[in-house]
């Protein structure tokens, strides 16, 4: 399994492109893996024939693990080569509980349909051989992306398996007088029947991922939504002043998103507090003001490539960024990196012809700004002569903020403080 970047430790089998016995040429792709919510395909670092899988489709496989044989020999035959023991023959006295649980084998039915949180393949099989019920994998503390139960999770939860059950237990109950009564909520999914003539669409591997992050971030995190509106006249003018001339010199088409992210960026360096993430009772403080920007893909699901150091980019070198990571997004020619690390985000709901919108956060992040459309209005302005009555460009932006580490003073002065970026553009700015 290739390295796909610096944060990917895993990736997932989606589809094996060659069988065992076709001859590969080198360069030609063997299989296609998914990391996150990006699809890559790999290709076949030389020339022979593919002798064995070593893993299925829907396989979780961690980075720079052997996948597949593929044998030189033009006369090779499909068989398991006699230097390459079965992966259950592997297993060592010392490593025999994880080379177990690395074995896909059919076990018990057990149904985790209803998970408040998105378990691998790998971590629902030795939840199956260990007998571990969904209640109980839900208590099980995840180090992964958005909190993720790993492989190394469940197995070091084994050893202490009913001490940690118990304690997870205690914090759950409440003192009632002299009893403790424990307290749980069950959420329950709502009944679904099909009517005649409906049509029944199962959801893709992203829309899957999408659906468990969105519900997971409602759960995690208690939203609140401000909003403002800005008065973006200065920007609108000087942007259909140099449009042209810019997309002459610099081959690059100059839209409103990057000057949004440089009004963020600036924004988040008045207010840092903004750019952190929780980590159980602490708060991480992000060095980096790394902002992700919400892109709609041509399937209907969504994404979101990250401009990393976006602080540190003229105007020239986000507008380039962002009309990059864009086009290659709706290519599908993303690198699972450009999509990691991100620690705020930014999305355009303006561009559906919406006023406002209340966006969900995105996970780990604390803070997710929605900028509406660029509209018209009569609006009261200040001059020398007194108020007056004229025609200006007003956006509405509303900033949806996790009310356990930012409150509404916080909130409400950085949304307050981009929008005052926003407003206070300079109509001669060169470009």
């Amino acid at each position: 399994m290739p390295k796909m970047g610096e944060s990917v430790a895993e990736a997932t089998i989606i589809k094996w492109v060659k069988n065992e016995g076709d001859k590969i040429k080198i360069d030609e792709t063997v299989l296609e893996i998914a990391t996150d919510k990006v699809d890559s395909e790999i290709p076949s670092p030389f020339e022979g024939v593919l002798v064995k899988k070593l893993f299925k489709e829907g396989d979780v496989v961690q980075v720079g693990k052997a996948i597949a044989v593929i044998s030189s020999d033009a006369n090779a035959t499909v068989e398991t080569p006699k230097t390459q023991a079965p992966v259950a023959e592997k297993t060592a006295n010392t490593q025999q509980t994880a080379v177990k649980h690395e074995t896909v084998a059919a076990h018990t039915k057990q149904d985790f349909s209803d998970a408040n949180r998105f378990y691998s393949p790998l971590v629902k099989n030795i939840a199956r051989q260990e007998n571990i019920s969904l209640q109980e994998l839900e208590v099980i503390a995840g180090t992964g992306k958005d909190g993720r139960v790993t492989k190394t999770d469940i197995l070091n939860y084994l050893p202490n398996r009913g001490k940690a059950a118990e304690t997870k237990v205690a914090e759950k109950t409440q003192q009632n007088g002299s009893h403790q009564q424990a307290s749980t909520v069950t959420v329950a999914k709502p009944a679904v029947a099909s009517m005649a003539g409906d049509e029944i669409i199962e959801m893709d591997r992203m829309r899957k991922l999408i659906a468990d992050h969105m519900v997971m971030s409602k759960l995690v995190s208690p939203h609140v939504t401000s909003f403002v509106e800005a008065d973006v006249t200065n920007m609108v003018l000087w942007r259909d002043k140099i449009k042209g001339p810019f997309e002459k010199r610099e081959g690059e088409k100059m839209t409103f998103t990057p000057l949004f992210v440089e009004a963020v960026a600036k924004a988040i360096k008045d207010y840092p507090m903004v750019n952190v993430s929780v980590d159980g009772q602490n708060i991480i403080k992000r060095k980096n003001i790394n902002i992700g920007m919400a892109a709609a893909l041509p399937s209907g699901n969504l994404i979101v490539p990250v401009i990393k150091n976006a602080d540190e980019k003229n105007l020239v070198g986000l507008t380039k960024s962002v009309n990059d990571l864009a086009g290659r997004a709706r290519a599908n020619k993303l690198q699972p990196d450009e999509i990691q690390g991100g620690t705020f985000t930014l999305t355009n709901v303006g561009g559906f012809g919406n006023v406002m919108g209340t966006p969900i956060i995105n996970q780990p992040q604390v803070a997710i700004l929605a900028t509406g459309t660029i509209k018209k209005k009569p609006a009261v302005i200040e001059t020398p002569q007194g108020d007056m009555i004229a025609i200006r460009h007003m956006m509405f932006l509303s900033l949806s903020y996790d009310h356990r580490v930012v409150d509404g003073s916080l909130g409400g002065s950085f949304l307050r403080r981009v929008a005052d970026y926003m407003e206070n553009f300079d109509v001669n700015r060169p470009y």
